[in-house]
């Protein structure tokens, strides 16, 4: 299966429920937000409103394993950041490495 590379500027590790288990400190910085900020709230809390299924989405990262695309994040000011990202099952949480791809309105 051919998986596409991401560089890993950005790291974190969410479990089950798509709460933050851990997060790099260039995650936190990308997202204007403490590491406190972040652990044990769902990554759904920090997406672009509208942007994305995220519900059909993570089911499909479910039955596959693995995912890999762009999701639109917002940075604390309300800024959105794009982040090309991929992601993998392992175990009981999932490892997603992010880069930016761009940011503005």
């Amino acid at each position: 299966m051919h998986r596409a590379e991401v560089r890993p500027e950005y790291t974190a590790l969410i479990n089950l429920d798509r709460k933050y288990i851990d997060v790099s400190d260039t995650f936190c910085h990308l997202l204007g937000r403490s590491r406190q900020e972040l652990i044990g709230h769902q990554f759904d809390e920090v997406t672009a409103p509208n942007s994305v299924d995220i519900q059909a989405i993570y089911d499909a990262f479910l039955y596959a394993g693995y995912s890999h695309g762009l999701w639109l994040l917002l940075h604390r000011t309300g800024t959105r950041i794009l982040v090309r990202y991929d992601a993998v099952l392992s175990e009981d949480k999932i490892i997603a490495r992010m880069e930016l791809a761009g940011a503005g309105y």
